[in-house]
């Protein structure tokens, strides 16, 4: 297994998770349920372990695929920059949510303030993890660029239009 299929394996993981983990907190916010929250939290700690690998993996991934026809650097550095900042959202989440375990585990009140904190900063990693997740398929799926109507077999075409 070569850094780009490995990279492919666990790039997932902090999306889902993220995603999985802002769901689930606002359930328990809702329900006010501990163990919900604390299982959000588990999840946002995952999923910054796996960005950590997903970061380890990507400079490998990259070196295998940058000079891929149709792929090109540029693509790869915007992914790679939007990677990086989710990385760093997603260590500050993982962080939050040790302490909030801390806290709900401390029966502390600021358990509830600190919950709400992290359910912003998720919000902001939903964003974040759209836009990561969408590069990097650009990455490798020409079809979903938003160029993709003016590409064939690698080389720009003139829009047409067509009436049905």
């Amino acid at each position: 297994m070569n850094d780009a299929h490995l990279h492919m394996v666990v790039n997932h993981f902090p999306i889902i998770g993220t995603i999985f983990g802002f769901g689930i907190l606002i359930v328990g916010l809702v329900l006010k349920n501990k163990t919900l929250i604390n299982t959000s939290y588990v999840l946002f700690i995952v999923a910054a372990i796996f960005g950590a690998f997903s970061m380890g993996t990507g400079e490998g991934a990259e070196e295998l695929v940058e000079d891929m026809p149709n792929i090109g650097k540029q693509i790869i550095h915007e992914h790679e920059e939007l990677a990086e900042k989710l990385a760093v959202l997603l260590y500050v989440l993982a962080g939050l949510s040790l302490a909030g375990l801390y806290l709900n585990y401390k029966n502390n009140a600021k358990s509830k303030l600190l919950s709400f904190l992290i359910l912003g900063v998720a919000t902001a990693g939903l964003f974040l993890v759209q836009k990561v997740g969408t590069s990097g398929g650009e990455i490798r799926h020409t079809e979903i660029r938003a160029n993709a109507n003016t590409m064939v077999n690698g080389s720009v075409k003139q829009s047409e239009e067509h009436d049905d």
